[in-house]
């Protein structure tokens, strides 16, 4: 079967399920965790807790993956740049939940990146060798977390030659070589937390955007539909908070430090088709870079900062002039040809919700995260990063559990595996194109077969992108998308060349109103 029939109901979200989910927590608004919050961490806290077997309810303001959770580097880190600062605990659990999501909970979101320092001649012959010592812990570590060397390949030196052909832009002027190491990249950041949201959903969990939390207690909160109006009091046995930087606007009592990661999106042409991604140190901070990132879609993303994000919060952050031109003078450092500004087709930026050490840059403070149980037993889960989420999650439902009178099974979620997931064997022999598997893993045929239903679901929605009205389709029969915001922003990432999303609003609009 390839028709959307053939997913399992309980794994797919929709405006109707929505509607019937809201409906039914109404009519009893009690469940075991109440979870506030639909970035990665608060949707791995629902997964974690309804794989458990708890009645659980997550509600997000806006939408899955609206904040931090899709602004990434789309990086699944291994931790190599925590070894530099002496971090060893996080830089080891960030290489051992690196190999739970390439091997079993996301095979098909993830794939293997080389990463290449070009041996420019600015690169000191000191920071090469260091550098070389940073990839060969990274590979210690890789081995550590039992990563086979199938998954992720050992670092190593490399040709002048084997630089330009992954690179095809680098400076080729006093070019020595290069050195490659390799971790583990993203399909899409947004993606990923939409199958979790959808996983927690297949286990039992309701799963509630555009609705909003207020009067929020350990035990309790005021639900509000914000397309509606309606709001219901849940009563819970234990609330975990999972806002991210807006942690505080739920808890007064946390105090976080937010840091801006900002990214510039180029098409690829204008690195003439990088295929690793091209990591180009900071002059003055030894173990820092600024990367260069292959995307889907023909995209390359540079990024990224760490400035300190001081006022108030915004929903959507935006990179300020000063870091837009860090990134494209660090950058072209390693080109034959600088980059400009014309060249910038988008950019976007995201918070860190760092806690407050009121020391340093934001750029040193521990990225090790932290779940507090505040005295009437709300339990809210900060710092962090993608890569750990799991764990994150892991830690604030057995905090839940310890600050309430409920009771579950253990966690399962080291190898349980997302919607769309299989074994990379098997996502080879799928009969879809590679670029749909790779969003979509098993699920990929539906979309082909949505799209053979009518000529006009098949055909791109907008120039300059492959993306079809068929997934757009899909994201709001089976992925919970509500408005074409949803679609654009956070389905398919349209919306990061703005062009590109003006031109495909109309897709976005029928395919909801199709619905």
């Amino acid at each position: 079967m390839t028709s959307l029939d053939s997913i399992d109901p309980a794994f797919r979200l929709s405006a109707a399920r929505r509607s019937s989910d809201l409906a039914a927590l109404t009519a009893d608004p009690t469940v075991d965790l109440l979870v506030i919050g639909g970035g990665v961490t608060g949707t791995g806290v629902a997964l974690d807790a309804a794989s458990r077997g708890l009645r659980v309810a997550l509600v997000e303001k806006h939408d899955i993956a609206f904040g931090t959770s899709r602004w990434s580097s789309k990086l699944v880190h291994g931790g190599l740049r925590y070894l530099a600062s002496g971090a060893v605990g996080i830089a080891y659990e960030s290489a051992v939940e690196r190999d739970a999501l390439i091997r079993f909970i996301a095979p098909h979101l993830t794939r293997p990146l080389p990463q290449v320092v070009p041996l420019l001649g600015d690169v000191r012959r000191r920071d090469a060798a260091l550098t070389r010592v940073g990839f060969l812990a990274g590979d210690a570590l890789r081995l550590a977390a039992r990563t086979p060397g199938s998954e992720l390949a050992r670092s190593r030196r490399i040709s002048a030659g084997e630089v330009i052909a992954m690179a095809p832009t680098v400076r080729r002027t006093g070019l020595r070589g290069g050195l490659l190491n390799w971790d583990g990249q993203l399909t899409d950041d947004a993606r990923l937390t939409v199958g979790i949201a959808r996983t927690a959903a297949g286990h039992g969990a309701i799963v509630l955007t555009h609705c909003s939390a207020s009067q929020v207690t350990g035990t309790t909160a005021t639900i509000t539909d914000e397309l509606t109006g309606h709001s219901v009091t849940v009563r819970a046995k234990a609330v975990v908070n999972a806002t991210g930087v807006w942690s505080g606007s739920v808890d007064p009592a946390i105090t976080l430090r937010p840091s801006r990661g900002t990214h510039l999106v180029f098409r690829q042409e204008t690195f003439g088709g990088l295929t690793a991604g091209l990591t180009v140190p900071v002059p003055g901070a030894f173990g820092r870079y600024v990367f260069a990132l292959p995307q889907p879609d023909g995209r390359v993303y540079v990024g990224l900062t760490d400035e300190e994000a001081d006022g108030p919060l915004p929903d959507v952050p935006t990179p300020s002039d000063a870091e837009i031109d860090f990134l494209l003078a660090t950058v072209s450092l390693a080109l034959g040809t600088p980059l400009t500004r014309d060249d910038v087709v988008g950019t976007f930026a995201g918070l860190r919700p760092l806690l407050d050490s009121g020391e340093g840059q934001t750029a040193d403070v521990s990225r090790k995260h932290a779940v507090l149980t505040r005295g009437d037993g709300l339990v809210t889960v900060v710092g962090g990063k993608l890569t750990t989420y799991r764990r994150m999650a892991e830690d604030a439902v057995d905090a839940a559990l310890a600050a309430s009178s409920l009771t579950a099974g253990p966690c399962v979620t080291r190898t349980l595996p997302l919607v769309g997931a299989t074994s990379r064997d098997a996502l080879r022999r799928i009969d879809a194109p590679e670029r749909l598997v790779r969003a979509y893993g098993t699920e990929a045929p539906i979309v082909v077969a949505l799209a053979a239903t009518d000529p006009a679901l098949a055909t791109p929605v907008a120039d300059g992108t492959e993306i079809t009205s068929a997934e757009l389709a899909f994201g709001a029969l089976a992925e919970g998308a509500i408005t074409a915001e949803d679609l654009l922003e956070r389905r398919t990432r349209l919306a990061l060349i703005p062009e590109v999303a003006a031109a495909a609003a109309g897709a976005a609009q029928a395919a909801l109103a199709a619905q």
